[in-house]
This record gives C-alpha cells, sequence and structure tokens, in this order.
C-alpha cells in the first residue's frame, strides 16, 4: 500500500464502506491511513 497516494488510499477507503466489502479489508485500509496520520482527517471529515 505504500504505492498508493494518500488521496487514492482515502478513496479505496470510502468506496469500500460503501461497498461493505470485507471488514478484514477495511482493517488493512485503516490501519495504513493510521499509519499516515490520515485515519483522524476522515473521521473528522465524516
Amino acid at each position: 500500500m505504500e504505492y498508493l497516494s494518500n488521496e487514492l488510499l482515502i478513496e479505496s477507503y470510502l468506496k469500500a464502506k460503501e461497498l461493505k466489502l470485507s471488514s478484514e479489508f477495511i482493517l488493512l485500509i485503516e490501519e495504513e491511513l493510521e499509519r499516515r496520520c490520515l485515519l483522524q482527517k476522515i473521521v473528522q471529515s465524516s
């Protein structure tokens, strides 16, 4: 996931949530968002 831009990672996360993909996949994206300090930004804007 290191090769994804922040914007693409966020878009992927939001789409995964929208499509109700597996919780394991969403968790994997959340962990990467947290590693990049982006998860809080998404939570605040929701």
